[in-house]
């Protein structure tokens, strides 16, 4: 079996090399996507045997994980690792991750951060990953942990069925909502993280509402009657009860009652719109997935 193992880096020149030396003792078969990095990642890289995807400019990590899926599959691997290169990740977990795959019992397995006690998240990154998952969760069969790890395994039947387009960080998202959908088998298994000071080269407040953004849009996508139809539903049975009350208050006193109007009419057109939204997404959807 080829194992391939794909590292996203953007200004990892204190990282990379140890990294890369550390996984050759896997396997000889590593994809390293320099995303428009300016320092000397790239050349590092090449001189230590990987194979290099250099993007001109900064693209994001989406492109990144596209550029590696691509090139994974025109190296032909069995399987592919994808490994981050702020130096969070141990070596030693790339056999858990592998392991379901080689035994057949996963499609997809991910690395996840929470289900090690020994990993230290801090705590805005546990409630950011947490929430996020949770809308992850309610689009995908399998019920998960950590739907952000960047510590991933993925077979052949992903690497040939899926296809991602997010550029930033929803690609994490997007593989697991299209995964799901097409019946692929998801898989976590704990792994340990420890961070020490501060490795993410993005700001978390930005990080968090990209994700979080790309995360609904895909959600939506996914499941459209859920997503729109069921608050729609809500805010139309509100609507009602305040249409309800603003006509009793004009039959009893005579005059239209603006609080309770202005409520009802606000509350109906939104879930009108909802509604709307819901089944032309939901028709969209379905034409495109026939084709």
């Amino acid at each position: 079996m080829k194992i391939t193992i794909g590292i996203p880096a953007y200004n990892e020149e204190k990282n990379i090399a140890s990294i890369i030396t550390k996984l050759k003792k896997i396997t000889d078969s590593i994809i390293v996507c320099d995303d428009g990095s300016s320092d000397m990642t790239s050349e590092i890289s090449k001189n230590l045997g990987a194979v290099v995807i250099s993007h001109k400019k900064n693209m994001g990590y989406g492109a990144a994980i596209n550029s590696i899926f691509q090139k994974s599959k025109e190296m032909k691997s069995d399987l592919l690792v994808t490994f981050d290169a702020d130096g969070q990740h141990r070596v030693e977990d790339i056999e858990k991750v592998v392991e379901p795959i080689k035994n057949n019992v996963a499609d997809l397995v991910i690395g996840s951060r929470f289900l090690d006690e020994k990993s230290h998240i801090p705590n805005y990154r546990k409630i950011g990953i947490k929430v996020i998952t949770q809308i992850t969760n309610a689009s995908i069969k399998k019920k998960l942990t950590d739907s952000q790890s960047g510590f991933r395994a993925y077979n052949k039947q992903v690497l040939s069925q899926i296809s991602p387009s997010d550029m930033g960080m929803g690609i994490s998202t997007e593989i697991l909502i299209k995964s799901s959908s097409k019946g692929l088998r998801i898989m976590e298994v704990p792994i340990t993280v420890l961070y020490e000071g501060d490795t993410s080269t993005h700001n978390p407040v930005s990080h968090g509402t990209s994700v979080l953004i790309s995360t609904i849009k895909f959600t939506s996508i996914a499941h459209p009657l859920k997503f729109y139809g069921i608050p729609s539903i809500i805010f139309l049975i509100i609507g009602s009860t305040f249409t309800y009350l603003a006509i009793q208050f004009y039959s009893e006193v005579g005059r239209l009652n603006t609080n309770l109007t202005v409520i009802a009419a606000g509350t109906i057109l939104i879930g009108t719109i909802l509604l709307i939204s819901a089944i032309l997404l939901y028709s969209l959807v379905s034409v495109v997935r026939e084709k």
